[in-house]
């Protein structure tokens, strides 16, 4: 897993879903700082919080931790244009 990768992924899907970073963590019971430290690359979610993460970002664990739908909404969104 990629710290970068999973930061940005977080974001991007935090974003595109109109979350706030303190809205998020409620979400799943942490707070916001955390999020903010995966976001920025200073840390990993736990391992326990992975599944109710990917859950809330409407992605697969898979997803979250390879990066991959981040290059889809990213690709979606360059083809609008």
């Amino acid at each position: 897993m990629n710290q970068y990768v999973t930061g940005a992924m977080i974001k991007e899907l935090r974003e595109k879903y109109h979350l706030t970073q303190a809205e998020l963590a409620e979400k799943l019971n942490v707070s916001d700082k955390t999020v903010s430290k995966w976001e920025t690359a200073k840390g990993y979610p736990d391992i326990s919080l992975l599944e109710p993460l990917a859950k809330v970002l409407r992605v697969s664990i898979a997803e979250l931790i390879s990066g991959n739908a981040v290059r889809n909404v990213n690709v979606s969104a360059n083809m609008l244009r």
